[in-house]
């Protein structure tokens, strides 16, 4: 296997991992360096609906109302961040693979390609949320004393639509290159930031679900950006390259399949 990605007549690519080369370590070695930190953040990100959960439940009177409201919500939010893993889950594997086939271009297209998709599908899915929000939660079990509650925290979380399928779409592609570390850390700083939020906005502000549910947009808010700035910068092997977010059928569509 190559030692580690190069191109000729192309810039020097940063290698992704610092002390140990992820196109030559030993499978049964880079397994664990690259599966750990990806498992470490799957459950912090499961922080953000438990710690939201353990706070509203404490709201004097009326917690187990609000709970069951916003325990409502979760197939909504669950439908929000499956859109993330289309393209995050199909893209970065992709990207992964052209820079095997030392194509940095082409990963390069792919992470870009996919941004702008991230970003249309954002706007599109909280047009279509908002246009069907108190029918799909009637749907989903929302009688007429949790629907308050319900209501007011998808409101709030649908605003943060962009933000959170930035964060869930472009993580792979960090991992795709070997930064599984810091990967890892834009999970940690959003669910952190989210923990400290939560009793501010809920308690000390008295707002409730809706705090919580600022609370998490902007922990997203943070996280994205955070993203963002690692795929943009000087150390990214995939990088998201303004010049290459124009939408291109042949790039969207493997990604899609």
């Amino acid at each position: 296997m190559v030692g580690r990605f190069s191109i000729p007549a192309q810039r020097a690519i940063t290698p992704v991992m610092t002390e140990k080369d992820i196109g030559g370590m030993r499978i049964s070695r880079l397994l664990p360096v690259m599966a750990l930190p990806m498992i470490a953040a799957q459950l912090v990100n499961g922080l953000y609906s438990i710690v939201d959960r353990i706070y509203l439940g404490h709201i004097p009177g009326e917690g187990s109302l609000v709970l069951t409201g916003v325990g409502v919500t979760y197939p909504a939010i669950l439908l929000i961040s499956s859109f993330s893993r289309l393209l995050g889950n199909g893209g970065g594997p992709l990207a992964s693979m052209r820079l095997g086939q030392r194509r940095k271009d082409a990963a390069d297209e792919i992470i870009s390609n996919a941004t702008t998709a991230l970003l249309l599908l954002s706007v599109l899915l909280m047009v279509v949320f908002y246009a069907i929000k108190r029918p799909m939660l009637r749907l989903f079990g929302a009688s007429d004393a949790t629907i308050p509650s319900a209501d007011g925290y998808l409101s709030i979380y649908l605003l943060g639509t962009p933000f959170i399928l930035l964060t869930l779409g472009l993580n792979p592609f960090l991992t795709a290159e070997g930064r599984t570390g810091k990967a890892m850390a834009t999970v940690i700083t959003g669910a952190v930031l989210n923990i400290a939020l939560d009793p501010l906005l809920i308690f000390t502000l008295g707002l409730g679900a809706e705090g919580a549910a600022a609370a998490t947009v902007i922990s997203q808010m943070v996280s994205a950006l955070y993203v963002l700035r690692l795929v943009t910068g000087k150390g990214s092997t995939i990088r998201l390259t303004p010049r290459l977010m124009r939408p291109r059928k042949d790039v969207l569509m493997p990604v899609l399949g």
